[in-house]
């Protein structure tokens, strides 16, 4: 029940220093309908950063990759959906390991710079027979390109692959980057129970490449949210072949940085806003806009209480303008603001203005503009000059049945 979904993925070019293969094991019930795991092998030189869920129940493989991260180096990444690999203890943390020393023996490589990410069932232990049987053939299979299948293989609940490509320029060189990425529900920032993985051929610091993901997912990924409950697995990682040829970017605050860091923004957020037209059972995709905040805090404050409440939400699904909700969560966000400084505007309809009901408006003119697929909301806050955007989706029955039905 997709808002907006794309009929088809755009092309994604082939990006030097990175060869990619799936398959079909059936890591969720054992029946191998569908590519469940993914493998990619990379330049021996790249870089490698990342973004993980803050939530203190985390997944074997976000500690590994939280582990690993700091060498700043690369070699492969192995993905599987289906499973979660979360709350499984030391079993959960040696199956990591043992997949990771496993693709490291096919590549010739060190086990250290093999990252991993699962996303699925929680607290089922991988079936690992069914991943080691799979690796040889994946290896051998290899080839560059290959985006589409990748981003189908790391779905779960999703209901199209969310896939998207930028080119940019960097020291005179025409640059690539192509982002994949999957989720549907449980989605909430820091981060969500997401996978995103970003793939550019700019030769980039590991320093640098970390602060300019930190940046975009700042106002991508964590400026999202379907239900706002936190996972146990939000990965986002980006990796930098270098096979352009640029002189490497090592500043993320030298201007030379400034085409990647748009790049990598423009494709964070287009792939943060596929997640939530894709949102369970969701019929609305909402963008939700807090201008006037004191500070930066209070404007996402306001933006993700909105965004977040179950009234709201359900107000959405129902085409109910019923404002109050989104003033009331305003209200308790914990931003500073003044209740008779208020304004607030559904679509282009101004509903209220300082803190009354705006002159004109009527219940017809709301009702119009929350029937429609997609809603833009906008809070000023008249404290300042902050704004904050955060992007959601209605609540649904459909919602219900999906996550009711998950594991039977």
């Amino acid at each position: 029940m997709a808002v907006g979904a794309p009929t088809s993925l755009p092309h994604l070019p082939e990006i030097p220093g990175f060869r990619l293969a799936t398959a079909a094991c059936g890591i969720k019930n054992g029946q191998a309908t569908r590519d469940d795991l993914l493998l990619v092998a990379m330049h021996p030189q790249t870089s490698v950063a990342g973004v993980f869920t803050k939530n203190l129940v985390h997944a074997a493989p976000v500690a590994l990759c939280r582990q690993r991260l700091p060498q700043g180096g690369a070699a492969a990444l192995l993905v599987n959906s289906g499973n979660a690999n979360a709350v499984t203890g030391e079993a959960g943390m040696r199956d990591a390991r043992d997949a990771t020393k496993a693709v490291a023996l096919l590549l010739d490589g060190d086990p250290d710079t093999v990252f991993v990410a699962s996303t699925g069932v929680i607290g089922v232990p991988l079936p690992m027979p069914r991943i080691f049987d799979a690796l040889p053939d994946l290896a051998a299979r290899l080839q560059p390109g290959g985006w589409d299948k990748a981003a189908c293989a790391i779905m779960t609940t999703d209901t199209f692959p969310k896939a998207a490509q930028r080119i940019f320029i960097c020291h005179d060189r025409a640059c690539h980057l192509v982002g994949m990425a999957k989720g549907a529900g449980m989605i909430r920032p820091d981060m969500a129970t997401m996978l995103g993985f970003l793939f550019t051929d700019a030769a980039v610091s590991p320093a640098t490449l970390q602060t300019l993901l930190t940046r975009a997912v700042a106002t991508s990924f964590n400026a999202i949210t379907v239900d706002g409950d936190q996972s146990t697995n939000d990965t986002v990682l980006l990796f930098a072949s270098g096979q352009v040829g640029n002189p490497p970017l090592d500043d993320p605050d030298h201007p030379a940085a400034a085409p990647l860091a748009k790049a990598l923004e423009e494709l964070c957020q287009e792939l943060a806003q596929a997640i939530v037209r894709d949102g369970e059972g969701a019929t609305k995709f909402v963008a939700i806009t807090v201008t006037g905040a004191a500070h930066p805090d209070d404007a996402k404050k306001a933006a993700m209480a909105v965004a977040n409440s179950p009234l709201v939400k359900t107000a959405l699904a129902g085409s109910d303008p019923n404002w109050g909700r989104i003033l009331a969560a305003v209200g308790y966000s914990g931003a500073a603001l003044d209740p008779n400084g208020l304004s607030l505007w559904l679509g282009e309809v101004q509903v209220l203005e300082q803190g009354c009901p705006a002159p004109g408006y009527s219940e017809a003119q709301g009702a119009s503009v929350m029937a429609a697929e997609e809603i833009a909301i906008r809070v000023d806050l008249a404290m300042g000059t902050a704004d904050f955007t955060a992007w959601t989706c209605d609540l649904t029955h459909g919602y219900i049945s999906i996550n009711a039905d998950y594991r039977t």
